[in-house]
């Protein structure tokens, strides 16, 4: 399965109004429920900005100052990413630049694996939301309201049907939702395609 997962405020942002996202940060409860979220994982497709903020748990050792961030650097290491960028040339750690389409590229990685794949950057889930690909979304939703900011979601053209199948509560407060999509036989994968969908690479 292709899945989406962020933390996101009350009112379904991933960022505030100034691109801050400071209160999404995990206590050691949440932290560890990540470790163990990561580890189900046989790739990663991201764009640009989210492959920059995750590299240094692959490229700084000063990331690994406790056990528990030393587990999630290492799993996060030996997780091949597929790097959507239309301005990097090259990429490190244990990632590639994409060849092709987002389509292509999260079938190629779900088949390379019999694991889950996730895919992460709120431009990039937008599209493959837009196009079909997501099979679960994973809110960890903040006990906060920031009015603005960058969307969890993009808009759509018509409904997406759901099923919750899992919800818990961290002692922080934060509550985790787990969806995934419902699919009929007449649910084809360019269904809620818009008009003018967003181009993949950034």
């Amino acid at each position: 399965m292709l899945i989406y997962s962020m933390s996101v405020s009350v009112d379904g942002f991933i960022t505030d109004r100034e691109g801050g996202f400071g209160w999404t940060v995990p206590n050691d409860e949440q932290f560890r429920f990540h470790v163990e979220q990561i580890r189900e994982l046989g790739g990663h497709l991201c764009g640009r900005r989210l492959y920059e903020t995750m590299l240094p748990w692959e490229t700084d050792p000063s990331m690994r100052d406790n056990e528990l961030q030393a587990e999630f650097a290492d799993i996060w290491c030996s997780i091949p990413k597929v790097v959507f960028s239309r301005t990097l040339d090259a990429v490190q750690g244990n990632a590639r630049l994409a060849e092709a389409s987002l389509a292509e590229e999260a079938a190629a990685t779900l088949d390379a694996t019999n694991k889950d794949v996730s895919i992460g950057g709120a431009g990039l889930a937008a599209t493959a939301i837009e196009l079909g690909l997501v099979d679960e979304l994973r809110m960890f939703r903040n006990p906060i309201v920031v009015g603005g900011g960058t969307p969890f979601l993009p808009p759509v053209t018509e409904d997406v049907p759901l099923d919750l199948i899992e919800t818990r509560t961290f002692g922080s407060r934060v509550i985790y939702e787990r969806y995934r999509r419902v699919r009929g036989e007449s649910d084809g994968p360019d269904q809620h395609v818009r008009s003018s969908p967003r181009r993949t690479r950034r």
